[in-house]
């Protein structure tokens, strides 16, 4: 039977996309974390959330960078992963249908690592209210719901009791709870931590409305660091011993694949600024069609 559930876990992280393997990523930690606590508690207490969470302190920090992104696959109990994942699966699938899977880990990314600087710069100045460590994908899911609220903020979702909700009314909601949170004294450095992911999901929007991708530069980034075979961040493909005649007379320079290219860039930008505008229920069926495309590369 286990055999059975880890070759279906291995099938999932394979074939699907971005947020399943980072949700994927995120349970299996905390399951070892969480049997860790429950059987050897004095060596998760005392060993190894110190190193694993964010130091709220910049002193202490230095001594642990890794925590930037450690942290923000970590969590403290049942509940807190179940709404972190939630919350992450609804608003993670309208990102990745509008403007495409790839861009799925360095919202991700960007968010956790803007929720650990709320953190270090909130606990400068008021650090009796900022718990000795951060832990949590919050701010990383966070960056993601603001960015799925730009994109379409009239896509709708069914909540228990409540039915049919807008999410822009639920990012307000969110928004409002975590400047409470922050009001009260409770949470705070979570609170802020939320905001602060926030911000860099509109921070990564704005950028991709001036053209400046983002996620390109990240996902470089993370194959240099991930790479394992050959030297420039992604595995080597053998060359395949086929050979393919083109039948077409035509074949375009790569100054004109360029210019389809930007011409295709262009008409992204258009579609997405006017989702910013109208929402995505103003789109055409061919504007829908093109961001699919565009999606898809």
């Amino acid at each position: 039977m286990f055999d059975s559930i880890i070759d279906d876990i291995k099938h999932e992280f394979r074939s699907g996309n971005m947020l399943t393997r980072l949700i994927i990523i995120n349970i299996g930690i905390f399951m070892v974390t969480a049997l860790t606590k429950a059987f050897v508690p004095t060596f998760y207490n005392g060993t190894l959330i110190h190193w694993i969470a964010l130091p709220s302190s910049f002193m202490d920090f230095l001594y642990k960078p890794w925590t930037l992104f450690t942290h923000m696959f970590i969590h403290s109990g049942f509940w807190h992963i179940i709404w972190n994942m939630l919350i992450f699966y609804w608003f993670g699938r309208i990102v990745g249908d509008l403007i495409g899977d790839r861009h799925m880990l360095p919202i991700y990314l960007l968010g956790g690592l803007a929720g650990a600087a709320g953190v270090l710069l909130s606990y400068q100045v008021v650090p009796q209210y900022i718990g000795s460590y951060a832990i949590g994908a919050s701010a990383a899911v966070m960056a993601l719901v603001i960015v799925a609220g730009i994109i379409n903020p009239n896509h709708e979702i069914r909540l228990l009791f409540l039915g049919i909700v807008k999410i822009k009314f639920i990012i307000l909601f969110i928004i409002f709870m975590d400047l409470i949170g922050i009001g009260n004294k409770d949470n705070t450095g979570g609170h802020i931590a939320h905001i602060f992911g926030m911000l860099m999901g509109w921070f990564y929007m704005v950028q991709m409305g001036h053209g400046n991708d983002l996620g390109y530069k990240v996902t470089n980034i993370t194959d240099k660091v991930f790479g394992l075979f050959d030297g420039e961040g992604r595995p080597q493909r053998k060359k395949s011993p086929l050979k393919v005649k083109f039948k077409s007379d035509k074949i375009k320079t790569m100054s004109e694949r360029r210019a389809d290219a930007n011409n295709t860039q262009a008409q992204v930008d258009q579609i997405l600024d006017k989702i910013k505008l109208k929402g995505y229920e103003s789109l055409s069926d061919a504007e829908k069609d093109i961001l699919f495309k565009a999606s898809k590369k």
